[in-house]
């Protein structure tokens, strides 16, 4: 096709599904001319799975997008049709705030903020190639054959890389909901050397909620405090839990798994259609039928999709049986007898980056100035993508500008834990972040994302002055709150004994400060102002830092100490470009292992799978003896 030039950019961000909004966004703030290409305007920001965001170490990302200066948090507190805090009966360290959204509502007021953000150009087009000269990516030609030219380019295509949706017998090639697949860029990515692997998803059936019986299922209505995944969000704008949306949960029988196992012969998980590697902690209904063949009942949830549409997302029901299977399946669930399909479930297969060839900053290692995030890095999840967009989005905006990497440890967020896994250890499979895969869970909370993270986000520019003052006042305000509690004294009056039976503690037998009567549990900081007769603060999320802070404090001394070793290995550097090969003493399988993933630092080397303390060892002597040997040609295009 005949070429012509086109506009030109500082940051070319191809994709508008959540990594690319967020993307896009920040390197707009950050002062960059930005251009945001998309496949289908009527699909960004589109939630083809579950119209929902948050839930276990996935709300957590969302609100330490929105303390660097993101744009999820504010969306779905804009849009949410119901809000819930999960897990409220444990620790703080898995506590997690999750929303059912409005689907297109969403996807509106992303595309609004887009449309009005300045520096920022939305385009509908497909990205068929990139224009790279000496290793140097240069920009992109389209379908159209315009070529755009940028500083850097961020991908972020999603599961419509080479997209190939399946349903039963069916196969169609096809982006998620029946969008366009992206064919030519995957191809043109293998040809410039990229390791590529297939992977699969799926989603449920939709079902029209005229035809539910709700009175045959368990109501979950949403939360009646006040609950917001943004900081900037206020307590006045929460919505009534009598004014939100409840979502609904049955189970599957005996006669859903009959129907399942009687069909397995036409399920493309079984029969060989599918090829791609599905995701561990989100199965189709017929593979956890299969696999858990003791449990004679599987929870299902019915999730509005909006305020304005009946259509019900039958969630934990994903399956891509054959249309026909899928609403036997679907009648033989209590409440659902008689429910009609609106769309059926489907797999979709897909292609996507292996991301141990991109470095922590998202650049990929053999490209300069090419950036990737979001489920093409292997991902699975609104959540992880979102985190991974924004951070490509600032890094891609501070080569435009040529400043130095921005990235964050794991010690700093749930987002450093997620990259720090794709880069160091690859993915076999989609995946997804678990509370579980961070060690520094308890410094890594939903509830103090912004003391971590806002005066980063403030020095890329991404939070306003006026945010950044109210973040200050805070952190005085939890200061001032401390001091206040360690110097009030409680004494063991009728009063206090009275509070300490009611919640089954030991009586008092003198005085203590009132931070270390707080330490006691279930003794909470409102109780404590009761009991001495004067507010000790104003503001609840102050208490809750307080609270938190002197509960756990020794358990979160015990993570620093953890961190500060983290720190001083990852303080270790590694010389870019070392031949390991050079290194003869290096056991097989750790210098295979260096040269493929190519660690930054000794604290990234030590994570590596099938690396030993005495490889580790040997490389630190290595280096610190200052006669690196360098991998022929290195240095060309740096």
């Amino acid at each position: 096709m005949k070429t012509y030039e086109s506009s030109e950019y500082d940051v070319i961000v191809v994709g508008a599904g959540h990594a690319g909004c967020e993307a896009a966004l920040a390197a707009a703030h950050m002062g960059e001319k930005t251009l945001l290409l998309t496949i289908n305007l009527d699909m960004v920001a589109f939630m083809p799975c579950n119209p929902s965001v948050g839930g276990p170490a996935k709300g957590i990302v969302v609100r330490e997008i929105d303390a660097l200066g993101g744009q999820m948090g504010k969306n779905i507190d804009a849009t949410y049709v119901q809000m819930r805090m999960l897990n409220t009966g444990k620790g703080p360290a898995v506590r997690a705030l999750r929303a059912q959204a409005d689907k297109w509502q969403y996807h509106e007021h992303m595309k609004d903020t887009i449309e009005n953000t300045p520096n920022l150009t939305l385009r509908q087009g497909v990205a068929d190639e990139l224009i790279v000269e000496d290793g140097v990516c240069k920009g992109l030609i389209t379908n159209t054959g315009a070529r755009y030219l940028a500083k850097s380019v961020v991908l972020t295509t999603g599961t419509a890389a080479r997209g190939k949706i399946i349903i039963g017998e069916l196969t169609y090639s096809s982006g998620p909901n029946n969008s366009l697949p992206s064919i030519k860029l995957p191809e043109n990515l293998e040809k410039l050397g990229f390791k590529l692997r297939r992977f699969k998803t799926g989603t449920p059936p939709r079902v029209d909620g005229n035809t539910v019986d709700y009175s045959k299922t368990e109501e979950e209505p949403g939360d009646s405090e006040p609950r917001h995944f943004s900081y900037t969000t206020s307590d006045a704008s929460y919505i009534k839990p009598e004014d939100q949306m409840s979502c609904y949960m049955t189970y599957t029988n005996p006669k859903t798994h009959e129907i399942i196992r009687e069909n397995l012969d036409r399920a493309p998980m079984f029969s060989g259609i599918i090829k791609g590697v599905g995701p561990r902690y989100c199965p189709s209904i017929e593979d956890k039928v299969v696999r858990f063949a003791d449990k004679d009942r599987h929870q299902i949830f019915l999730e509005p999709e909006g305020r304005h549409t009946k259509e019900v997302y039958v969630g934990d029901f994903s399956t891509s049986m054959p249309e026909e299977v899928q609403l036997k399946m679907v009648h033989s669930v209590a409440g659902l007898e008689k429910a009609e399909l609106m769309r059926p479930g489907y797999a979709i297969e897909y292609d996507v980056i292996e991301p141990w060839q991109l470095k922590h900053t998202l650049e990929t290692k053999n490209i300069k100035n090419l950036f990737t995030a979001g489920q093409m890095n292997g991902t699975s999840g609104y959540e992880e993508a979102g985190g991974q967009g924004l951070i490509a989005g600032i890094n891609a905006a501070l080569r435009a500008q040529n400043k130095p990497g921005f990235t964050l440890q794991r010690d700093e967020a749930y987002i450093g834990v997620l990259i720090d896994d794709l880069v160091t250890k690859g993915t076999n499979e989609p995946y997804r972040l678990l509370t579980s895969r961070a060690e520094y869970r308890l410094l890594l909370r939903h509830d103090n994302a912004d003391l971590r993270l806002t005066e980063k986000g403030h020095k890329l520019g991404l939070i306003s002055e006026e945010r950044y003052q109210e973040f200050e006042d805070k952190k005085q305000a939890i200061e001032d709150a401390m001091q206040a509690i360690k110097q009030v004294k409680i004494h063991p009056t009728d009063e206090v004994q009275e509070y300490l039976a009611s919640i089954k503690q030991d009586r008092l037998n003198a005085g203590v400060s009132g931070a270390d009567f707080l330490k006691r549990p279930r003794v909470t900081f409102d109780a404590i102002e009761k009991l001495v007769g004067h507010p000790l603060a104003s503001d609840r999320y102050v208490k809750e830092q307080v609270e938190i802070a002197l509960k756990y404090e020794g358990y979160i001394k015990k993570e620093k100490v953890m961190v500060d070793r983290l720190h001083r290995l990852e303080s270790k550097k590694i010389p870019e470009g070392i031949d390991y090969n050079a290194i003869s003493s290096l056991a097989t399988e750790a210098r295979q292992k260096f040269e493929k993933i190519r660690p930054e630092s000794i604290a990234q080397a030590e994570r590596i799978s099938g690396v030993n303390p005495a490889d580790l060892a040997i490389l630190t002597a290595y280096i610190q003896q200052g006669k690196i040997a360098k991998l022929p040609g290195y240095g060309k295009n740096k």
